[in-house]
């Protein structure tokens, strides 16, 4: 796709000089019968016949060179300043001359040096004096009973022919994007194949010479030839005046630096045999020296424990030193809060401030909550209720333009402004067909055979009958298509080489014609498309290497059509309409006449991405809702007791989960309504990941809070085992909740919109979540043990047993909890367990952070497709067969093209151009498309306009006497638009070029000459007199708004991007070219960015890793400094931070070794796994610092706790929720959601449950537990000290 905006501008002649060249010779080539070779002796003199096709031819008849008229004379010098004197040529020979050359002229104009060599050749052919020393004619013809030449012989020196060629075969042709070699000269590599395609008789009707020219460089000493010698001139010759895009030899290339191609690659260091990037041995390094200081740290604690004088220390010293139980009579801290532990026992937990307020207002918060349940659940319920009311103004934005470019992107506002300035990038329908490999070989066979021929003609029979209906009407391709001449649509197929036309495929000679075509395509009138321009064959096929085009196995099948600036407007839902037809057709009939060839067959419109993700996001919904419904039942069944068949209808809370997973999703609810209420629109990441988030937290908060309060004492009042279980976990889940909260908040300041509102809604989630937790579930608890405590039945409380009897006075813990504390605990209690998990933990940490550098940005559309989408083969082919990567624009603002501004020759590339202009500069970029990743010089308007308008190319601007736009003369009025006849005796017979030399300064026009003629140019058509023609080419690459006043506001350059496979290609394109543009803007003083179509959607990715990092830095930032402000405890903020983070960078290590690319959805990830991982550490770190004993005993009996909480409430919870996720249709799902979701789960489990009791059971905080005397008497309740 990407070569059809380039192949549209392409001219009504692909080789006009091949018509040129065969005029020339035949009216140049007069042999002469006689054996005479001497000076001032002709070959070749005058006309004698014309063959069947029209092309003239010389006479074989040698005479004396002759004197010309002083006119003729004048003709001649204007054209062959190298031929004085006599002349071996007629006024008809050299209008004849004239007339050809001028077709070759606006391709070499550019490069006086090329253009002067090449008039020589033809020059000395036709007129030279001394025409017999280096013309022979080798055979005769009788035509009309005249003899005609029939073959010459033409001596050239090898230092005319090497210079000749050397001058020219750097020459653009700015218009196709290539050199004009590919034109004059059929690509031609060395002198020896140009003089061979240019000296080859051609067949009637066919462009060429009319007779066999041999170029020879030796001549016998007997035949008396003396090889033409004129003298060449260097496309390096200064007074020639060659670009350095036309001549990289040229002295204005003198003082620019050759492009070097940047070194690619990261640091390397080589050690032996053995070659290991940077990063990898830094983290080695540093792996060994933490090892090492670790285990020294060991040995020196073991030794002291173990030495003498500390086995003599008082038992009290060594508690302390482990930092267990502390005396209230030591050191107290002001900011502190004693709070006494409420079941008389001999300990306290010394407070913060901020905790010791937490826990008073939770002390009493509890006693009214379980007075007054209906009342909290009635009042929080309805607040979120009516936060649900904003689900009215409900909207999901799927345009990907608004959820990945953020307000400010740079690429949104360069693309609307191309689109506004310039032209909106066609839309674009396309068919790839394919062999199938050989079974035995695995090689593909060619797909160009006679049969496959005839079924592109049906299929294009097919397409053309397409009629879509669009609000009454019927609309077909010609309707919508592009039509670079207004006329035929710019279809990209093979059998453009027939016209379109099934007729022509016997006519024009079949397989043989096609294969012609593929090596003269721009050189061959007869291959020329039916929308006038020649066709490069590498956009129609694929599947070959180099230019075997022969061996290709694909057709590639393009329909490009106008798009529009409005996406909502008519123009654009009328090509929707036909799109949608189109597919229908593909998926059909098209379908089955391909594979009935034992073909395949991929298609695509522009509308079929859209189109899918609109069917993604409903494939999967069933999924999804399992993965839910499986979450829920385990939670219903976790929060209750040990099943027990005697009383498990009574004992079990299936009630009491199931209400809290409608909380959770009354808060998901209520966060979404309160955005759409203020005109926030929801998104698809939204819809998928912060229900999965929500409930993660939420139910690891509801399973704490029902443990919390099943392990009161069945002797108090339910009244004081709510307070009690409040007042024991209600902080760290304010505290986990607040860090939550505040790190997705601060998310809502990062510039990508997607990740922006995903954080916006997740903060305010999880802020109504637990509100909703401390509020109306704990309402519920209050209600579901008043159930179980009047026997009532669980789902149905009106049904009531009897007989049921609880004779569990105490409960015991429960297996999960007796697992943590007798099992789990006392492992992780080894000391060598201990050095292994730390060393495992730590170098699984350093290997991440290594590994973080091989991820790669992006997000392949086929991940993000169904797996049964008709685009999964699509993309697979493009990635196979396209040849050329997407079109590229350099698009210049406020271009000063006045007499008094030096911006013309800043931007152009032809001759007296500054060395260092831009299309100078993207010519260099071209010659090192490994690292610019630019594929070719840019096509140039600015260029192609001083050409069209240079006194050199006389069939170009052209004017009446009354100084109005005359056209060429095979174009109307010159040539009768009903006939296509033309005459020289037209109405065009009196014009005369625009401008003589004196008329221009430099070769430039003055303002009021570039006003006045650049609309001629843009309107102008190619031609066979002139290539160089800007309509169709140029139409929309300048914007004629108000350029009256000498600034034109906005043009583009076109040119390609090298073939871009994988997203990371797309991402250093991009980048490459804006590093392109912001150098060359500071050099020129000049404002150019470039443009491509699929810049807006990376230019995420050229900061995806900067996004990445601050979303984490402030996420994980904003939980420390909640932690920090909370427990006024550096020493635990310090320890949850660090495992914060270990999780993330190895949840990023994970990320790497499967392969997973960072995106805006993995970035999403990643901040919420900052979110989820907090529930892993918070609430241990709280255990751990209120429990008693030293530090291993309090490690267990965190575990026992807080451990079989969070292992349930998360780990098993979620374990089961994503396991389903692997069986969906959609490979983002696979990728995103299961294998990153569930990589999260299990790190989390093994950093919350596994590395960080070790962390603290060596380098946890003291505890804030402090000894008391025993109080029978006194009632539990909090007190100051």
């Amino acid at each position: 796709m990407a070569l059809l905006r380039l192949r549209h501008v392409v001219f009504l002649s692909l080789f006009q000089v091949l018509w040129i060249l065969p005029a020339v010779y035949a009216q140049s080539s007069i042999s002469s019968n006689a054996t005479r070779h001497s000076e001032e002796y002709c070959a070749m003199y005058d006309i004698c016949g014309k063959r069947s096709d029209g092309k003239v031819l010389n006479c074989p008849y040698g005479s004396p060179s002759v004197k010309p008229s002083d006119l003729l004379s004048s003709k001649i010098q204007s054209l062959c300043p190298t031929i004085t004197g006599n002349v071996c040529c007629t006024a008809a020979q050299f209008d004849t001359l004239r007339a050809s050359v001028q077709q070759a002229i606006p391709f070499l104009v550019g490069c006086p040096a090329c253009l002067r060599n090449f008039l020589n050749l033809f020059c000395e052919l036709t007129c030279s004096p001394n025409q017999s020393l280096f013309i022979n004619v080798t055979s005769v013809n009788k035509v009309n009973n005249n003899m005609t030449v029939g073959g010459i012989d033409f001596y050239i020196t090898d230092a005319f022919g090497e210079g000749l060629y050397d001058s020219c075969k750097d020459v653009k042709f700015g218009t196709m994007n290539s050199r004009a070699m590919e034109f004059i000269g059929a690509g031609a590599q060395n002198v020896k194949e140009w003089f061979t395609f240019i000296g080859r008789q051609a067949a009637p009707n066919l462009p060429g010479s009319p007779y066999t020219i041999r170029f020879r460089s030796n001549a016998t000493d007997s035949s008396e030839m003396v090889p033409m010698n004129v003298s060449t001139y260097s496309c390096g010759d200064g007074s020639l005046g060659c670009s350095c895009g036309d001549c990289p030899l040229s002295t204005v290339c003198s003082n620019t630096a050759a492009p070097v191609s940047p070194k690619k690659g990261s640091c390397a260091v080589k050690i032996g045999s053995i070659k290991a990037k940077c990063i990898d041995l830094a983290v080695a390094i540093l792996y060994i020296v933490l090892v090492s200081v670790f285990f020294g740290w060991g040995l020196f604690h073991r030794t002291r424990k173990q030495s003498p004088a500390s086995k003599t220390k008082p038992l009290w010293n060594n508690v302390v030193d482990d930092g267990e139980v502390q005396s209230i009579s030591r050191e107290k801290n002001p900011p502190m809060q004693v709070l006494e532990d409420p079941v008389h026992l001999r300990s306290g937990v010394q407070l913060s401030i901020v905790q010791g307020y937490m826990s008073k207002f939770y002390r009493g918060y509890g006693k009214w909550v379980a007075r007054n349940p209906i009342t909290v659940l009635g009042s929080s319920s309805a607040i979120v209720l009516l936060l649900c009311l904003g689900l009215i103004r409900f909207k999901v934005e799927t345009r990907p333009e608004k959820l990945w470019v953020g307000p400010g992107s740079k690429a949104a506002e360069e693309k609307q402004f191309f689109d506004n300035h310039l032209a909106p990038f066609y839309r674009i329908e396309q068919l790839i067909i394919a062999t199938m490999p050989d079974v035995k070989h695995g090689k593909a066979p060619s797909i160009v055979t006679e049969d496959n021929i005839k079924l592109l003609f049906e299929i294009q029979k097919k397409v053309d009958g397409i009629k879509a209906n669009y609000s009454g009407s019927m609309v077909s391709l010609s309707d919508i298509c592009m039509k670079p001449l207004d006329q035929d649509c710019a279809s990209q197929s093979v059998i453009q080489y027939f016209k379109l036309d099934p007729e022509n495929y016997d006519n024009y000679g079949g397989i043989e014609h096609l294969t012609y075509c593929f090596e003269h395509y721009s050189s061959a009138d007869e291959c020329m498309s039916a929308y006038k321009a020649p066709l490069d064959p590498s956009t129609a096929l694929g599947g070959f290497s180099g230019k075997n085009y022969s061996e290709a196995s694909a057709f590639l099948i393009t329909y490009p059509v106008n798009n529009a600036i409005n996406k909502e407007g008519n123009e654009t839902e009328r090509a929707v309409a036909w799109e949608k037809a189109f597919i229908e057709l593909a998926k059909g009939e098209l379908l089955q006449m391909v594979q009935s060839k034992n073909l395949t067959l991929s298609f695509s419109s522009e509308s079929s991405i859209e189109e899918e993700l609109k069917r993604e996001s409903t494939a999967d919904a069933i999924t999804i809702l399992i993965s839910y419904l499986v979450m829920f039942a385990y939670i219903s069944l976790t929060l209750g007791d040990s099943p027990r068949l005697s009383s498990f209808y009574i004992s079990s809370k299936v009630l009491l989960g199931l209400s809290g997973v409608v909380l959770v999703m009354l808060s998901v609810l209520g966060s979404v309504g309160f955005f759409s209420a203020i005109g926030v629109k929801s998104t698809l990441i939204i819809m998928e990941v912060i229900p999965f988030l929500v409930l993660a937290v939420g139910v690891d908060n509801m399973c704490i809070l029902v443990h919390a309060v099943k392990r009161q004492p069945l002797t108090l009042p339910l009244e004081m085992r709510i307070s009690d279980a409040l007042v024991e976990v209600g902080p760290s889940i304010t505290l986990a909740s607040l860090s939550e909260v505040l790190a997705f908040a601060v998310g809502s300041f990062i510039p990508m919109p997607a990740c922006r509102v995903f954080s916006m809604f997740a903060a305010l989630a999880v802020l109504l979540d637990f509100l909703l937790q401390v509020t109306a579930f704990v309402a519920l608890i209050v209600l579901d043990f008043r159930r179980t405590e009047d026997k009532r039945v669980d789902c149905f409380p009106c049904m009531k047993i009897s007989s049921y009897s609880n004779s569990d006075k105490e409960r015991k813990p429960g297996l999960l909890a007796r697992y943590m504390k007798e099992i789990h605990a006392p492992i992780l209690s080894l000391w060598i367990v201990k050095i292994v998990v730390i060393c495992i933990f730590v170098a699984f940490s350093l290997t991440s952070i290594a590994l973080c550098t091989r991820i790669q940005p992006g997000l392949e559309q086929k991940i993000v497709l169904p797996q049964d989408s008709y685009l999964q083969g699509y993309f697979n082919n493009i990635s196979e067969y396209l040849r050329i990567g997407p079109p590229l624009y350099f698009v210049v603002k406020n271009f000063n093209y006045s007499s008094e501004s030096r911006h013309t020759n800043q931007l152009c590339s032809i001759n007296q151009c500054d060395s260092e202009s831009l299309l100078n500069e993207i010519a260099r970029a071209s010659l090192i498309p490994e690292s610019s990743y630019v594929a070719k010089p840019a096509a140039s308007w600015l260029d192609d306009f001083l050409v069209w308008i240079s006194p050199e190319a006389f069939g170009c601007c052209r004017k009446f006497t009354n100084a109005t736009y005359c056209p060429p003369d095979d174009q109307p009025p010159c040539c009768s638009s009903s006939d296509g006849s033309c005459s020289l005796g037209g109405v065009c017979k009196d014009c005369t070029t625009c401008f003589r030399h004196s008329d221009l300064h430099n070769g430039r026009p003055s303002t009021t000459q570039f006003t006045e003629k650049l609309p001629w140019f843009l309107e102008a058509l190619p031609s066979s007199d002139c290539a160089k023609g800007g309509h169709g080419a140029y139409t929309s690459s300048v914007e004629l708004k108000g350029y009256e006043s000498g600034i034109i506001q906005a043009s583009s350059f076109r040119t390609y991007h090298t073939p871009l496979n994988k997203q990371v290609d797309y991402v250093n394109s991009m980048r490459a070219t804006r590093e392109l543009c912001s150098r060359i803007s500071d050099s020129l003083k000049i404002e150019v960015f470039p443009y491509s179509v699929f810049y807006m959607f990376f230019e995420q990715y050229l900061d995806i890793w900067k996004t990445a990092l601050m979303s984490l830095s402030i996420a994980i930032g904003a939980v420390f400094i909640v932690c920090l402000v909370i427990t006024c405890s550096l020493w635990s903020s310090g320890i949850i931070l660090l495992v914060l983070a270990m999780i993330v960078v190895d949840l990023m290590g994970v990320m790497a070794i499967l392969h997973i690319q960072l995106n805006a959805v993995s970035v999403v990830n990643l901040v919420m796994a900052v979110g989820i991982s907090v529930e892993f550490c918070v609430h241990m770190t709280h255990a751990f610092s209120v429990s008693t004993g030293d530090r291993d005993q309090r490690i267990k009996e965190a575990l026992a706790t807080m451990g079989a909480s969070v292992f349930s409430g998360i780990t098993l919870t979620k374990l089961v929720g994503v396991i389903v996720l692997c069986f969906s249709r959609t490979e983002i799902f696979v990728v995103y959601y299961f294998q990153m979701y569930l990589a999260l789960v299990l790190l989390g489990f093994l950093h919350g449950l596994v590395f960080l009791p070790v962390v603290l059971s060596m380098f946890g905080p003291p505890s804030r537990c402090v000894l008391r005397e025993q109080q029978q008497d006194r009632p539990s309740v909090p007190s100051q000290q």
